[in-house]
């Protein structure tokens, strides 16, 4: 497996739910690259998200919306070897495609990801950076933001991503790492920082937490997206 992994195409899928204004740049990071394929699988939008990844001439599917629902039906629909799941608000590095292959290449590896940048000034990005890169190296739980790979045999293997409303990234990575070792690129991905800043910084990363315990402690995930999603739109 390993040395077919060296020239292996790469399937980058993009969930995306009315991400007009970020669609074009994530797909525009993925272009400088060798043997890849781009899939947008589009959850219902009501902007013109779907007209600016086909000015590409990416092929784009639709689905059902929800994340996890959604990298799954791009998943069944890639020819890759590899599978990239790349957030539609987050930018891949140059030589993304190289990084990846030889990062799977090494023994007992499973999947992988890349450091995290935050795309803001602030200075307590910085922080929440710090927490996410430390997290991802020592626990090996790097979260969808940070651009997840792995190949499609493994994807399989695991079942794919749980079909949860909330979580899904988290899950993946706790079944992928009672077969293997996920590594963290240290080139960053860079994502917006427009969740940080709608909530505040300090607001975001102590739900975080919350929603993080709440799953480990049993409680069902949608009763948190619920939970989630009233503080999330509660006016601060």
């Amino acid at each position: 497996m390993s040395e077919s992994i060296g020239a292996a195409k790469i399937s980058i899928i993009i969930p995306a739910i009315n991400e007009a204004v970020n669609i074009k740049e994530a797909i525009t990071t993925t272009q400088p690259s060798t043997n890849i394929e781009v899939i947008v699988v589009d959850g219902g939008s009501k902007d013109n998200t779907v007209e600016i990844a086909q000015s590409f001439g990416v092929k784009v599917i639709s689905s059902s919306p929800g994340r996890a629902v959604q990298m799954n039906v791009g998943a069944l629909a890639a020819s890759g070897e590899i599978l990239l799941f790349l957030h539609a608000d987050s930018c891949l590095p140059t030589g993304f495609d190289d990084m990846i292959r030889t990062a799977l290449q090494q023994p007992g590896i499973v999947a992988g990801a890349f450091k995290l940048r935050i795309d803001a000034s602030l200075f307590s990005l910085r922080w929440v950076e710090w927490g996410v890169n430390v997290r991802s190296h020592f626990y090996q739980m790097p979260y969808g933001d940070q651009a997840i790979f792995l190949t499609k045999e493994v994807f399989q293997q695991i079942g794919g991503f749980p079909e949860l409303v909330i979580m899904e990234d988290f899950e993946l990575m706790r079944r992928l790492k009672r077969i293997g070792r996920i590594v963290i690129i240290p080139t960053p991905v860079v994502t917006s920082a427009r969740r940080w800043l709608q909530k505040g910084v300090f607001k975001t990363t102590l739900l975080n937490q919350i929603v993080i315990t709440a799953y480990l402690l049993g409680v069902s995930p949608e009763r948190i997206r619920r939970w989630y999603r009233r503080e999330k739109f509660k006016k601060v």
